[in-house]
């Protein structure tokens, strides 16, 4: 074994979430368990998962932060942005995700954490009626006021180590514009022309974040971090990048189901992907344009495991469609059907049904935990720019679609780069192939 080269995890951990919703008071309210004691942080890799390292009779299983040093639930202290100003108490107890009993033994906790003012355009979440919400004279104005928010974040709570997660609302979607996505000089110009139709909020939580050396993670199916300006940002920067939309319910399904067809050689003729949701996120996806970006993330998975190039018999035609409907009794409750028709020995066809009914906080808190730490992790030994290892994580892995790289979204695959950038961080052989 080589030595470990990773910076200790010295100091507190500052996380700041964007958005205080469903999703983030869940996350938060669970790590503030667990730390007491009174929660298991269940479906987080970080606290459960070992790895083998070594083999033969060197062989050992080990816990992640056994091989790397991370940064513990200890470590962490929250901030947040939020177009309402409710704290988090207030939120986590509107949501209904949780039942009080969970909530209240850290009420004090979750009360002193109340939310900045969000950057925020209407026009990127029409059905979003929050008022507190920052004054900005443009784009990059924008951006220089959530600078300031980190740095004042910083100063006042003490931390040594800020990330910052975004887990508000999918926005509309913004089509990748060459003319100002590819180059950061012409994100930056565009920032500073107050160019409202190619530069998301989002991205001005991205650039700010990078700017001020802080790791960046995009929850939702936005277009923000995948673009060249921003891995551009990155690179200057040398802070490490992800894809984006945390893989919770369906998806999840969907690359490890994948997998099984292809594996067993058997053909597809159509995946038909359905889920009713009621919570915030359904109704900011009633809207078009907002869901427009959801489907693009949520279509990509399938086509680059069962690929019609590889087995043109199996996978030429394949019809596949996503659709999300909003139910409101549902809440944070989301169902998700798959209708799966298959074929198999000389064409004779067969269906495969799976109905999933999830609790959409409940599966994303341990991945905001996860890549959380695991970001800081990789700021810590030195890796910058994309992390292709944090795909296992995210329905969209970034991918250079400059380079036609085809992204890696077969979740076994996935797990064995998770598991191997682990080792290699931990000086160890990365050991196992991606077949």
């Amino acid at each position: 074994m080589e030595k470990c080269n990773v910076q200790k995890a010295d100091g507190k951990l500052g996380v700041l979430v964007v958005g205080l919703g469903a999703v983030s008071t869940t996350f938060m309210t669970g790590v503030l368990m667990a730390r007491k004691g009174l929660a298991k942080p269940v479906g987080s890799m970080t606290q459960y998962d070992k790895i083998r390292v070594g083999r033969g009779a060197d062989k050992k299983y080990l816990k992640y932060n056994e091989i790397v040093p991370m940064a513990s639930l200890d470590d962490i202290v929250f901030g947040a942005w939020d177009v309402y100003p409710a704290n988090a108490y207030e939120s986590a107890i509107h949501c209904e995700v949780l039942k009080e009993k969970d909530i209240e033994p850290v009420k004090d906790e979750l009360v002193k954490i109340v939310p900045m003012k969000a950057a925020f355009d209407k026009n990127y979440a029409k059905r979003l009626e929050g008022d507190n919400v920052k004054d900005v004279k443009n784009r990059w104005d924008m951006m220089e006021q959530i600078r300031e928010d980190i740095r004042n974040f910083k100063k006042e709570t003490g931390v040594s180590r800020v990330v910052v997660l975004w887990a508000a609302s999918t926005e509309v979607y913004v089509p990748v514009n060459e003319k100002v996505h590819y180059k950061l000089a012409d994100l930056e110009a565009a920032m500073k022309a107050d160019d409202k139709e190619n530069i998301a909020p989002s991205m001005c939580y991205a650039y700010a974040a990078l700017a001020e050396g802080a790791p960046f993670i995009m929850g939702a199916p936005n277009t923000t971090v995948d673009i060249p300006a921003m891995w551009e940002m990155a690179e200057k920067t040398k802070m490490p990048i992800a894809g984006k939309d945390f893989k919770t319910g369906q998806t999840l399904v969907k690359s490890g189901f994948a997998p099984i067809i292809g594996t067993r050689m058997l053909g597809l003729s159509g995946w038909f992907s359905t889920n009713i949701l009621g919570n915030r996120d359904g109704l900011v996806l009633d809207e078009p344009a907002n869901f427009r970006t959801k489907e693009v993330s949520k279509l990509s998975t399938l086509e680059s495991i069962l690929v019609p190039e590889e087995q043109p018999d199996l996978y030429t035609d394949y019809y596949h469609k996503v659709r999300i409907n909003y139910y409101p009794p549902r809440n944070d409750n989301k169902e998700g059907w798959d209708n799966i028709d298959i074929f198999g020995w000389m064409g004779y066809p067969m269906q495969i049904k799976i109905n999933f009914l999830c609790r959409d906080s409940i599966l994303a808190a341990p991945l905001c935990l996860d890549l959380v730490l695991l970001s800081d992790l990789a700021a810590r030994a030195g890796r910058w720019g994309t992390q292709r290892f944090l795909s296992f994580f995210l329905k969209s892995p970034q991918h250079d679609y400059t380079q036609d790289e085809v992204p890696v979204n077969h979740l076994f695959q996935q797990y064995v780069m998770l598991k191997n950038a682990i080792r290699e961080m931990g000086g160890y052989e990365a050991d196992e192939e991606i077949d």
